[in-house]
């Protein structure tokens, strides 16, 4: 039987666009943004690589967040597994084929030995091994599309400007037979590795807002809730609210209905308020707070509440156990509060990435 979490949203359409913009200009990456969770990977996965398979392009999918430390080396992990793939098939009969063939004769027999030749090492030098690896794949394989999810994580690397240059380089070098597509979730960090003047990456991306889902997958949603509930209905209104209200997170949004299912409520407002209350949720948020200091919590709440974090009344405000709070320390809880994704920057300033974690930290009136 068939349950809400088997509600998918394909979009071949907006796949097909980009691999057309990608063919019309060689060597140049699409950057896409659009906030965490709002479903840039289900998209790379499930439209984008089916749609370069269809064509004949090879994809090669890394997620660079999973690997802030060492980036680079994520990429030519994902990199190595591809040219694995192309190497040894799965089948014996695939394995076989890939596999040299040379002759023995003796006593009027002659027998067929397959043999795999040796191979020069890849370079151990991550920006080398880089290089090879490219080289290698597009021989075997043909045309690449390279997958970076969440590449502003590059700049957050020790030797940040050192891997994007050698990316750059890399896909320049490559331009015929490697296309790219880089996706972001922080349109500050994502601007700033794209767009700072006599940076590597300076203009080197055509930098693009990713579309969140819309109408279309509420209504779905709306149609299963009320064939699991006969005689009851999900306002198509309501629930475009919400969305909107949650950040427009297709996951989240599939939790709020399967909740309300679950409770037999059909006012999405109680709904989001539900979820907003449980427990379970709380428990997650209330674990985003705890490795911050109080300081570090108030300037968060101030963010929360949309008061200028440096301006003076609320520097005032914060808490402080000795002396006075100061710009410079201010700056300094942002930088963290940024780099674990709490908040993020925008054309309106600064803001707690999660719209609904904000709700909770106002809710509480502390954190």
């Amino acid at each position: 039987m068939a349950t809400f979490d088997d509600i998918e949203i394909r979009r071949p359409a907006l796949a097909e666009s980009y691999l057309a913009l990608l063919a019309a200009q060689p060597g140049r990456p699409l950057a896409l943004f659009a906030p965490r969770r709002v479903g840039k990977t289900y998209f790379l996965d499930h439209d984008l690589a089916p749609a370069a398979q269809t064509v004949g392009i090879l994809p090669v999918y890394a997620d660079l967040w999973l690997h802030k430390s060492a980036p680079l080396e994520a990429l030519n992990h994902a990199l190595e597994e591809s040219l694995d793939d192309l190497s040894v098939p799965g089948s014996r009969v695939g394995r076989l084929a890939k596999t040299p063939v040379r002759k023995l004769g003796g006593l009027g027999v002659s027998v067929e030995l397959g043999e795999v030749p040796d191979r020069r090492s890849l370079p151990e030098a991550p920006g080398l091994r880089l290089d090879a690896l490219a080289t290698r794949i597009v021989k075997q394989g043909g045309k690449v599309l390279l997958m970076l999810d969440e590449v502003q994580t590059l700049a957050d690397a020790a030797d940040g400007e050192t891997l994007i240059a050698t990316l750059r380089a890399v896909l320049h070098k490559r331009r015929a037979d490697i296309a790219a597509v880089f996706t972001g979730s922080s349109r500050e960090g994502l601007a700033r590795l794209m767009s700072a003047a006599g940076a590597p990456m300076y203009q080197f991306a055509q930098m693009l807002d990713f579309p969140v889902l819309g109408e279309e997958f509420l209504a779905m949603l709306a149609k299963h809730f009320a064939k699991v509930h006969p005689g009851k209905s999900l306002e198509l209104a309501a629930l475009q609210e919400a969305f909107q209200r949650i950040g427009y997170k297709p996951a989240l949004m599939r939790d709020i209905v399967k909740g309300m299912s679950a409770e037999g409520l059909t006012d999405v407002g109680q709904g989001v308020a539900h979820f907003l209350a449980s427990d379970s949720q709380r428990a997650i948020w209330a674990a985003l707070v705890a490795p911050l200091d109080t300081f570090e919590r108030g300037v968060l709440l101030a963010i929360a509440q949309g008061r200028p974090p440096l301006g003076r009344e609320t520097l005032a405000a914060l808490p402080v156990h000795g002396g006075k709070p100061t710009v410079s320390r201010v700056r300094t809880a942002i930088d963290r509060l940024r780099r674990a994704g709490l908040v993020s920057k925008s054309a309106a300033g600064l803001l707690v990435d999660d719209p609904l974690f904000a709700e909770f930290l106002l809710g509480s009136g502390k954190t």
